[in-house]
């Protein structure tokens, strides 16, 4: 890799230029030179190899099998049935393993190889979608709440964050002219980037928006937080304002950690775009830039303290935040099958269709024995059936959730029995007879792919749902809602540290076992057993599964248990989330 720091990366790209183009162009590597695989990151795309035949190739002589991945920006994860099309396109002509959902609400391509990284990029640009600060140290794609009940909610905040995800792109033009040709002009290189500078953030960036009851974006494991609070006739009177979340942490590094956000204030809708600003950029003055492992806005906050962190944003912005008002989860995960829109305000009777998508994986596959799924050609027949009923902006559309499933929303009332016929024709009516573990299940995409990953996860996660499930039906509790995650690594894209039962990677075929969050993405679990392989996981949770069948309160989840009976005790030097009078601060 380079022998360059990411800082010096940054500042001497050109504006994240750099030789991203001499690196297309060179036809003796399926590679980018090694600067230029930091910089694409800021274009929406990653290098990466084969690594299960990484050692086969080695002993050819070969490099390994680059290839890239793609990742779109989609504020929310709304896009229209047009749009799906075009995206499946570009899956079945470019990519492999077809389309993933990811935790925040992107798409990503896997398996891009260099020579056609330009036209699918164009591909995705024809479909009014782009990548552009998808990946890198800005601000991340904005998660948004999918929760297809309150549609007038949604559709007022979605906009918020569309609107927020927008003023925080960077101003550079090096995206248009890498990958779409624009014409290079004065000052192309230099351009002024008045929210990031000339070395962009310390660290990566990551916003969410939350509307409770729901917290299904995890609104206190993101760096800033907004948490609607609806007025009595339903509308947006304003958000609560969290700070400080992330989920990344390094193995054996007590100086890094998860950590979850904590609610500052509130502020009423014209004021987002304001604080949304004064966050990043007080981030970009004062993270570490030293310490890249620090570099995250929770270490900032930490260093600094959150009341001085507080009062620097209030003088970025220019007023202070109000007192946060009430709120409250009840939880993080998806509600599954048809459910009518909130008609407060005028509502039309459209319906959304959650449906559960595992490991986000949407790609049509065919098993040795025969069976497989087709799932990409199904939601490819519901796009075309809603697209062909297109009726403007107020038609259906689809909405991805921050738990890697997907929401079917806004369908009029005589195209859900049709929807319904697809559903079944192509299996994707798994949701109705998937057990609770598996419709609260998260995990990354992990190995062969990711760079980082030690262990595997999303090929791991049938497998492991499969033996806990066993476990739970022999303490007669298969019915028991249990959030599960794994992560291939510490740094925690499935955002592990908020499951009640979570495995992060350490090496091939052993992780950490982590217990002890609660099911509304308001309290961090802890370190259970580390290093540990399948079977000891599974003896681990055993006797714990039993106590919870024979001593659990009323609708008492099982890290709330956990934490109950004194057999996990919260992380203690890690800040907490909750600050108002209804949701008391989680206990530490």
């Amino acid at each position: 890799m380079s022998a360059h720091s990411v800082e010096d990366i940054k500042h001497d790209s050109a504006r994240l230029r750099g030789t991203l183009l001499e690196s297309l162009a060179n036809p003796i590597t399926g590679a980018f030179f090694d600067d230029d695989q930091t910089l694409i990151k800021y274009h929406g795309s990653y290098q990466q190899d084969d690594r299960d035949i990484r050692d086969e190739r080695r002993l050819q002589k070969l490099e390994p099998a680059y290839s890239f991945m793609i990742r779109t920006r989609t504020p929310g994860g709304v896009v229209t049935p047009a749009q799906w099309l075009k995206l499946d396109a570009i899956a079945t002509t470019y990519a492999e393993r077809g389309l993933r959902i990811t935790t925040r609400q992107a798409f990503q391509f896997h398996g891009v190889i260099k020579t056609e990284l330009k036209a699918t990029m164009q591909a995705i640009n024809a479909a009014l979608i782009d990548t552009l600060a998808a990946c890198g140290d800005v601000n991340r794609n904005v998660a948004v709440a999918a929760n297809p009940q309150q549609s007038q909610a949604h559709a007022t905040v979605y906009a918020q964050a569309a609107a927020l995800s927008e003023h925080l792109l960077p101003n550079t033009r090096a995206y248009y002219e890498i990958w779409l040709d624009e014409e290079r002009v004065a000052g192309s290189g230099s351009e002024d980037e008045p929210i990031y500078g000339a070395t962009y953030l310390p660290r990566k960036f990551k916003i969410g928006f939350a509307i409770p009851p729901y917290n299904d974006v995890d609104v206190f494991a993101q760096d800033l937080g907004y948490i609607a609070i609806l007025d009595e006739d339903g509308g947006i009177a304003g958000y609560n304002v969290s700070i400080g979340g992330g989920m990344g942490a390094t193995h054996g590094d007590p100086d890094t950690y998860p950590r979850l956000g904590d609610v500052i204030g509130f502020v009423t809708p014209d004021q987002v775009i304001a604080v949304g600003e004064a966050v990043v950029t007080a981030q970009r003055d004062h993270g570490n830039r030293a310490v890249r492992k620090r570099a995250r806005l929770k270490y900032t906050i930490d260093d600094h303290g959150l009341d001085w962190f507080k009062a620097e944003v209030e003088r970025r912005a220019g007023f202070s935040l109000l007192p946060a008002r009430p709120f409250d989860f009840v939880h993080n995960g998806d509600r599954f099958g048809w459910v009518h829109g909130d008609d407060r305000g005028g509502g039309d009777g459209r319906a959304h269709l959650t449906l559960r998508i595992p490991a986000g994986r949407i790609w049509d596959k065919t098993e040795a024995n025969g069976n497989g799924v087709a799932h990409l050609s199904g939601l490819r027949a519901i796009a075309r059936l809603l697209a062909d009923a297109d009726d403007g902006d107020a038609g259906a559309h689809f909405r991805m959730t921050p738990n890697q499933n997907l929401v079917i929303a806004g369908v009029p009332a005589d195209l859900r029995d049709a929807i319904d016929a697809l559903v079944t024709q192509y299996d994707l009516d798994g949701y109705r007879s998937a057990s609770a573990l598996q419709r609260n299940a998260l995990a990354c995409v992990a190995l062969p792919t990711c760079g980082l990953a030690m262990a595997e996860a999303e090929r791991y996660l049938p497998a492991l749902v499969g033996k806990i499930e066993t476990l739970l039906a022999a303490h007669g509790i298969a019915d028991a809602p249990i959030h599960l995650r794994i992560s291939g690594c510490p740094n925690g894209c499935s955002r592990p540290y908020l499951g009640e039962i979570a495995l992060v990677g350490k090496a091939p075929g052993r992780y950490n076992l982590m217990l002890g969050a609660d099911h509304r993405g308001q309290r961090l679990n802890t370190l259970y057993r580390e290093n540990i392989a399948e079977p000891e996981i599974l003896a681990a949770l055993d006797p714990l599964l039993a106590r919870y069948a024979h001593e659990r309160g009323t609708d008492e989840g099982f890290g709330d248990f956990l934490v109950r009976s004194a057999v996990v005790v919260p992380p203690r030097h890690i800040p907490l989330a909750l600050h108002t009078e209804s949701a008391p601060r989680a206990s530490a």
